[in-house]
């Protein structure tokens, strides 16, 4: 086993296995509730979206931080992408649960797991229009802030507004690894996968707390 010899490849690799704690860290925590909570359901949809989260930033430390056949390379990169595009869907249904409860969240899993492997496909097919799967996502980010931000408002769920903020900054997230230019040095060198990573651990933090209150 080789790590590669690229700093700022070093460090994205780093980012992504806080990532990975924090999100199997998560995942202890919410499934921790399920003894002073009647939400199974909710937290078990968020618990495997999490998860997969969680699978896909450890995916990513491996293919950044070691030097791997071009083969297995590429296998990582295909299960990777494939975890993050059913933890949008299932991000999604955690959502649909909170704004119009079981019945209809229930009804939409399937509907939006095939949705998800369907823009993974997509991608799989035509690396070239990997935009689609951005979009897929982008929008299931501002769908759920709004519902958020309502649940919130309206039905004062506890715990909303942190949902909400953690959304938002997953948003600004998803902006920043979009730009490739963007590069800071804090003492080691961060480039947009990097910078994105850390941005989500603070995104995935906050969730976290929100999801917490709402279930006690």
């Amino acid at each position: 086993m080789k790590f590669v010899k690229d700093p700022v490849e070093k460090t994205t690799a780093v980012t992504d296995i806080i990532l990975a704690l924090v999100a199997f860290g998560g995942i202890v925590c919410l499934r921790c509730l399920l003894f002073n909570s009647d939400e199974l359901w909710k937290i078990s949809i968020w618990s495997a979206a999490i998860g997969l989260i969680g699978l896909a930033a450890t995916l990513g430390a491996v293919a950044h931080g070691l030097v791997l056949s071009q083969t297995f390379h590429r296998r990582s990169w295909l299960v990777l992408n494939m975890s993050l595009s059913l933890a949008v869907s299932l991000f999604v249904v955690g959502v649909v649960n909170d704004l119009w409860g079981f019945e209809i969240s229930l009804a939409t899993l399937p509907i939006l797991l095939i949705a998800g492997l369907g823009f993974y496909l997509t991608t799989l097919i035509y690396p070239d229009i990997f935009f689609l799967f951005i979009v897929y996502e982008v929008v299931a980010l501002v769908f759920a802030l709004g519902a958020y931000i309502f649940i919130a408002v309206q039905k004062g769920l506890p715990g909303a507004w942190l949902m909400a903020a953690g959304i938002f900054v997953s948003i600004i997230a998803a902006g920043i690894q979009t730009n490739k230019s963007i590069v800071v040095t804090f003492i080691w060198r961060f480039d947009h996968n990097g910078i994105y990573h850390l941005a989500q651990v603070v995104g995935l933090m906050l969730l976290l707390m929100g999801l917490r209150w709402s279930v006690l």
